[in-house]
C-alpha cells in the first residue's frame, strides 16, 4: 500500500505549515480546538475545498473527547426526556459511523440488563419498552440489524456467559440490546484530523489562539514561543468546555461524567456491557464496559462541575462510592476500592438553559455567531460530531459568503476505513488482530512504515501495544512527546503503573525521530 503523503501528521509538516502561514498563506476557515468537533469541522471544510487551518493549544483529543465512555450512542436515553429530535439525529449519525465513515473503529456491543430480584416485573417491562424504542430508532435511521442486532431476552446461562461476574442468585435472565462502541475515542479524533489533513487542512497542535475575532487570531507556537497572526474569512470556535473563554457571549454549565478503571478479570472478562439501572431513575444506568488492553470502565455519573475548568478532571469520592454501590447490586462478588486500577472524568460542554439538574439539560448542540463575529459550535455528543460540523461550516459559508462545495462527510471514509482509497490494498491477514482492531485498513501500513527494531515487540510486558504503533504515532499521527503517545494515541495512560512501565521505550523511540 502506498499511503497518500498528505494524510501524514508529523513535526516536519507542522513546521512547514507554520512557516507557510507566517508567510501569509490565505485561509478561508480557521478552526480553534482539536477535539472531535473541531477536527470534524476541519474535515468538513477541507473536503468542500475551503482552505482550512485547525489550531489546538495542546494535543488532539486533549479535552472531553478522550474522556468519554467510548460509546457511539443511538440516542435511546433522550427519548425518556422527550428529546425526540436529538435521539433521531444520534441514531442517524451512529449509523453513518458504523456503516460508512468509521466501521473499522466501532463494533456492536451487547448491553446486558440482568433480571435480578431487585428488578421488578414492571421495571423489566419498562427497560424492554425502552429497548424496543431503541430498535425503532435503529430502523428509522436505516441501520441494518446485521450491524446492530435487535433487542432480545436471554436466559440465565447466556446472561452469565456475556457477563461472567453477574450475580446468579435469583437471576431470571437478561434483556440485551446493542449499541456502538469505539475501540478508542481519541483514535477517532486522530483519524478525523488526519483525513482532514489528507484533504489539505493544516492541523497544528501546541498552537495557542488568543485575541480571537471573527476574522483573525494571534497564534503562539508553545514549543518555540514564536507568534503569528492568522487572518481568515471565517473563524469557528470549537473549544468545548473552554468555549466561553473564546466567546464570552455564551454561558456553559459543564457536567462531569466519571469512570473507574478495572482489570477485565474483575468482571470475568465480559463480552457485553453490564448495565445496571440507577435506583429512582427511568433513564440512567451504570455501565461496566469492556475495553481494549484488558480493561473494564465503570461509569457514568452526571454531576454539576462549576468553577474553573481543569485540564484533567477527576472523579470525586462521592462519585466513586456511587459507581461501586450501584454496580455491586448486580455482581456476585462485590468490588472495592482495592480493585480500582485507575479513574478518569470528562466534562460535558452543556449550554446553560436555566434551572434544573445538569442531567436534565438538553444535549442538543448549538451553532451561534458571537458579537465578535466568531462562530461558536458547542453542546452535542461525540456521536453527533459530524452533524455539528456540517452545520458549523454551512453557517460560516452563509454568514461570510464562502464559496464551497456541498457537504461530503456523510459518505467520506476516514483513514483506515474499508472504503478509504488507502485501505483497499491493505494486507490484513499478516497483521495482528489487535493492530487491525485499532487501525483497520491501515494495520499493514503501521508495520510497513516501521523502522524501529522488533516492530511487533510489545512496548511493555502485559501491554499489547507494539513498538511499531508508538513509532507510527510519531511519524504519522502528530504525537510530539511521550504524553501524546501514552495518553492520547495508545491510551496506556489509563493505568498510571502501565504508563510508567512503557515510558522508557516510548522515550527511546521518540528520541530516534527528533
Amino acid at each position: 500500500m502506498t499511503e497518500t503523503p498528505r494524510a501524514v501528521l508529523d513535526s516536519a509538516r507542522r513546521s512547514a505549515d507554520l512557516a507557510a502561514l507566517a508567510a501569509g498563506a490565505p485561509v478561508d476557515l480557521l478552526v480553534i480546538g482539536g477535539g472531535v468537533t473541531g477536527a470534524g469541522v476541519a474535515l468538513d471544510a477541507a473536503s468542500r475545498g475551503l482552505r482550512t487551518v485547525l489550531v489546538e493549544a495542546r494535543d488532539l483529543a486533549f479535552g472531553t473527547s478522550r474522556w468519554s465512555s467510548k460509546l457511539v450512542h443511538g440516542g435511546l436515553r433522550y427519548l425518556a426526556s422527550a428529546q425526540v429530535g436529538v435521539a433521531h439525529e444520534s441514531a442517524v449519525e451512529r449509523g453513518i459511523l458504523m456503516t460508512r465513515t468509521a466501521p473499522h473503529l466501532i463494533r456492536a456491543l451487547p448491553q446486558v440488563v440482568p433480571l435480578l430480584p431487585s428488578v421488578s416485573r414492571a421495571g423489566a417491562a419498562l427497560v424492554r419498552t425502552g429497548f424496543l424504542a431503541g430498535d425503532a430508532l435503529r430502523v428509522a435511521a436505516r441501520t441494518p440489524a446485521g450491524v446492530l442486532p435487535r433487542a432480545r431476552r436471554v436466559g440465565p446461562d447466556e446472561a452469565a456467559r456475556l457477563v461472567p461476574a453477574v450475580r446468579t442468585e435469583g437471576l431470571r435472565g437478561a434483556l440485551v440490546a446493542h449499541d456502538g462502541q469505539l475501540v478508542d475515542d481519541a483514535r477517532l479524533v486522530v483519524a478525523i484530523a488526519r483525513t482532514a489533513a489528507e484533504h489539505g487542512a493544516r492541523v497544528l497542535t501546541r498552537a495557542r489562539a488568543t485575541d480571537v475575532t471573527g476574522t483573525s487570531a494571534d497564534i503562539t507556537d508553545t514549543l518555540t514561543g514564536e507568534t503569528l497572526c492568522i487572518r481568515a474569512r471565517a473563524v469557528v470556535n470549537a473549544t468545548g468546555v473552554w468555549a466561553d473563554q473564546v466567546d464570552d457571549s455564551i454561558r456553559l454549565r459543564p457536567s462531569r461524567g466519571a469512570h473507574l478503571v478495572f482489570d477485565a478479570a474483575a468482571f470475568g472478562r465480559p463480552q457485553g456491557a453490564l448495565t445496571v439501572p440507577v435506583p429512582g431513575s427511568t433513564s440512567r444506568f451504570v455501565f461496566a464496559l469492556p475495553q481494549q488492553l484488558g480493561r473494564v470502565f465503570l461509569g457514568l455519573t452526571d454531576e454539576e462541575a462549576p468553577g474553573p475548568v481543569p485540564d484533567e478532571p477527576q472523579p470525586t469520592e462521592a462519585e466513586t462510592d456511587f459507581l461501586l454501590d450501584t454496580v455491586n447490586t448486580a455482581l456476585g462478588r462485590a468490588l472495592t476500592r482495592a480493585d480500582i486500577r485507575g479513574s478518569f472524568a470528562g466534562l460535558r460542554p452543556l449550554l446553560d438553559t436555566g434551572d434544573g439538574a445538569t442531567a436534565d439539560l438538553s444535549r442538543r448542540h448549538a451553532v451561534r455567531e458571537a458579537p465578535s463575529g466568531v462562530i461558536t459550535v458547542v453542546g452535542g455528543k461525540l456521536t453527533t460530531y459530524r452533524a455539528m460540523a456540517e452545520q458549523a461550516v454551512d453557517t460560516a459559508c452563509r454568514l461570510r459568503g464562502l464559496t464551497a462545495g456541498p457537504c461530503r462527510t456523510r459518505d467520506l471514509p476516514l483513514v483506515g476505513a474499508p472504503g478509504h482509497p488507502a485501505s483497499r490494498q491493505a494486507g490484513r491477514a499478516d497483521a495482528p488482530a489487535p493492530l487491525i482492531a485499532r487501525y483497520g485498513g491501515e494495520a499493514h501500513a503501521v508495520l510497513a512504515a516501521a523502522t524501529v527494531p522488533d516492530p511487533l515487540g510489545r512496548i511493555a510486558e502485559r501491554i499489547n501495544i507494539t513498538r511499531a504503533e508508538v513509532e507510527f504515532a510519531v511519524t504519522h499521527e502528530g504525537a510530539l512527546d511521550a504524553e501524546d503517545v501514552l495518553h492520547r494515541r495508545t491510551r496506556i495512560g489509563f493505568v498510571a503503573a502501565d504508563a510508567e512501565a512503557a515510558r522508557p521505550a516510548v522515550e527511546e523511540i521518540l528520541a530516534t525521530h527528533r
